[in-house]
């Protein structure tokens, strides 16, 4: 990465003068790289106490190095867990608030910032401030989902959640085409409080778009009984593999042995956070399966006002543009949250990992033109490819943001090489 890194345990001392923070570097784009060599880039990960937590209400504060991982470790087996959990465990408070991160949950918990109370900053002016929703709101909702474009963020006060057990009742089901999940997942959303799916984006034909739609929810104590969790263990993937390793071919025998390896169709059962929330997270260096060209995600939301049709259309163009991915998901969100450029609106998600080969741009070019037919939107937190105009065409939200910005970093000090590609900052 360029850029001059300083890893820091205190990021009151060391953020004057910076222009960007960075946590554990989990963004699949290019929202936590600096846009200049010479830039000052503070890494949080040091940063990483866990300043106040009151029992009796779950309110926890922190500083916006402590991780995901952290905090399940110590707070699942007394009975708490965060609202909201991204598909990895190794992401930062601060960058959760940064990305306004969603979860299996979003139909009916919303983004991380909706359960946010408070966040204590320094913005561009090097000013220290205390925001939350009734305390500078419009910076508050700027910041929630701001990929750190209005300050950085120093700690985070947020409310945990009781839980019944630290284990998750988790039943998986076998659908065999994408209208047959489609129908799954809404009969879902009002039975379980969580649920994600695994489709074929290879398949063509009668077979497209089928897979395993996950839903769960915490086990009750009578369910899970008195064992706890084992912490399970993590594989490292050996090497890079070859360019050509990863085409229709391969992915296609992948995902049709992935598909098959539930040969019923329904199970139900127990299942751990690792296995339900992070299923990548147990293998470490996951991404080298792409060789060194390296991939990218794509990830939008169709929205439910454009129809069920709209989602099919998107996975028939997906199909036939190729990109081809082992991994596909699709799940449910809810209504649109107050950040202003939070992800996530009422409808479906879509995301998929796609090898970076020249033909990527163009691939991404069509996908965000028909994302900008249907009224959706893309998740900066993953994007690298999308194009300033189509940006500025989906995102109908992006002058309140830019008028914040303007606010409180009329100079613009605080930058990416995300906002430099996608708003024209000076890198």
């Amino acid at each position: 990465m360029e850029g001059r890194e300083i890893l820091s345990e205190n990021l009151e001392r060391v953020t004057p003068g910076t222009v960007l923070m960075r946590g554990l570097g989990r963004s699949y784009g290019d929202s936590s790289l600096p846009a200049h060599p010479e830039d000052k880039v503070v890494a949080t990960r040091l940063a990483n106490r866990i300043i106040a937590f009151d029992p009796s209400t779950g309110v926890l504060r922190g500083e916006a190095g402590v991780s995901l991982v952290e905090l399940n470790r110590s707070f699942l087996p007394r009975g708490w867990f965060t609202p909201v959990t991204p598909g990895t465990k190794y992401v930062t408070l601060g960058g959760m608030v940064a990305s306004d991160v969603h979860g299996k949950n979003h139909h009916v918990a919303g983004c991380f910032g909706a359960h946010v109370r408070a966040l204590k900053m320094r913005l561009a002016d090097d000013s220290i401030v205390e925001c939350g929703p009734d305390a500078e709101p419009e910076l508050f909702w700027a910041t929630v989902g701001g990929m750190g474009l209005t300050g950085h963020v120093l700690e985070v006060e947020f409310k945990m959640d009781k839980v019944t057990s630290p284990w998750i009742w988790r039943e998986s089901t076998r659908v065999r085409d994408l209208g047959e999940y489609l129908d799954a997942l809404n009969a879902a959303a009002p039975r379980w409080p969580m649920t994600v799916g695994w489709i074929d984006c290879v398949c063509k034909g009668s077979g497209m778009g089928r897979g395993i739609l996950d839903a769960g929810r915490w086990a009750t104590r009578e369910e899970a009984g008195d064992a706890l969790p084992k912490g399970g263990l993590s594989i490292k993937f050996p090497v890079d593999l070859p360019g050509w390793a990863v085409n229709d071919f391969t992915v296609g025998l992948f995902n049709t042995a992935y598909y098959w390896k539930q040969f019923e169709s329904r199970i139900t059962g127990l299942a751990t956070s690792n296995q339900f929330f992070y299923p990548l997270d147990g293998i470490l260096e996951w991404n080298r399966g792409y060789g060194k060209r390296g991939f990218t995600q794509y990830q939008c939301v169709i929205p439910r006002r454009a129809g069920v049709h709209a989602v099919t259309e998107f996975m028939q163009l997906l199909t036939k543009l190729g990109g081809a991915s082992p991994l596909s998901v699709i799940k449910d969100c809810g209504p649109e949250g107050k950040g202003l450029l939070s992800f996530p609106l009422e409808g479906t998600s879509v995301a998929v990992d796609m090898v970076v080969t020249p033909e990527l741009q163009k691939i991404v070019d069509r996908l965000n033109e028909f994302v900008i037919e249907v009224g959706g939107r893309i998740y900066l937190t993953k994007d690298r490819f999308t194009r300033p105009e189509h940006f500025r065409a989906m995102e109908p939200r992006l002058p309140a943001f830019l008028a914040a910005r303007e606010k409180y970093d009329p100079e613009r000090k605080l930058r990416s090489a995300q906002s430099v590609r996608l708003f024209g900052d000076k890198a």
